[in-house]
């Protein structure tokens, strides 16, 4: 008996060493892997990272079956036992099955891909990283003005791309529209404004317009994107305030905020000598009235008449 014991203990220990084998040449698969994915050009972050998640994955599922042929004497079995078992599992794990879809939809069809700046179910970020289970964005916007970032991380579940709608600000044409306005006064020379705020635009983007049209002949071979100007423009119409002049152009989403921080600086440099030009915002007048009549010499109301 004490040799069956002995015989036994062997036999697990060998499982053991073997197990604890496989598992130490997935580590340096995954490590050798990561040296040598990311050792080519840094432009190419996308593509290596979704390399590194491939070879992740492959190892750790064919890690798993060799590990469980190793403990399991009847593996094949075993396989259409969970096969059975993952029909009730489904049931009660709903979501986390529902994740798992989401995962493949995401990593299939792509309606967003790791370094786009999306919008889904209210929650604006930059996709920062797929995971099984759940997707990660670097927040922008929230408290922060703009489409800045606020530096948290939101974890989202992936089943959330089958129900909330989504917005891609990269997919298709890697460009969004901005507008901004400013007022003028009624009496000022608004022709001269247009053509004082067209050359900043087109001064601030220069370099910006040459690879939105890149991008924008590109987009009409893949997508039905359409447009029949893509320069800067400005809108005139008059409100209570005066003349607004709509400054509209295209940008990229991240770098929008500095774009408008740059033009806005110039336009008030530009404007600030032009004395036809006056810029317009609402004022308050406050009328206050004082008795100028000292209290002790005014005199007391009347308190009726008798006869």
């Amino acid at each position: 008996m004490f040799e069956n014991l002995l015989s036994i203990d062997k036999e697990i220990l060998n499982r053991l060493i073997q197990t604890v084998l496989v598992i130490i040449v997935i580590l340096l698969i995954n490590k050798l892997s990561v040296k040598f994915i990311y050792r080519g050009d840094s432009d190419e972050m996308r593509k290596q990272y979704h390399w590194r998640k491939v070879v992740e994955y492959t190892t750790s599922i064919i890690g798993l079956l060799i590990i469980g042929n190793l403990w399991v004497s009847n593996f094949q079995s075993i396989t259409t036992f969970l096969g059975l078992l993952s029909a009730g599992i489904a049931i009660a794990l709903k979501d986390i099955f529902v994740n798992i879809a989401g995962w493949a939809f995401i990593y299939l069809r792509k309606p967003f891909d790791v370094g786009d700046r999306i919008e889904i179910g209210g929650i604006r970020g930059d996709v920062i990283d797929l995971r099984l289970f759940q997707f990660s964005l670097l927040e922008i916007g929230n408290w922060v003005d703009a489409d800045q970032s606020t530096g948290r991380v939101m974890h989202i579940p992936n089943g959330k791309v089958f129900t909330d709608p989504q917005a891609n600000y990269s997919i298709g044409f890697n460009y969004i529209w901005n507008e901004q306005a400013i007022y003028i006064t009624l009496r000022s020379d608004f022709k001269k404004a247009k053509t004082i705020l067209l050359e900043i635009l087109n001064e601030h983007l220069k370099d910006e317009l040459m690879l939105a049209e890149k991008e924008f002949k590109r987009a009409k071979h893949e997508h039905l994107i359409v447009y029949k100007q893509f320069t800067p423009m400005i809108f005139t119409n008059i409100t209570e305030r005066g003349i607004q002049l709509s400054m509209r152009y295209l940008c990229n989403p991240k770098k929008r905020r500095m774009l408008a921080h740059a033009i806005t600086e110039s336009i008030l440099e530009r404007l600030a000598p032009e004395d036809n030009i006056r810029i317009a915002y609402p004022t308050s007048t406050v009328l206050v009235h004082q008795d100028q009549v000292h209290p002790a010499t005014q005199p007391s109301p009347a308190r009726g008449r008798t006869t």
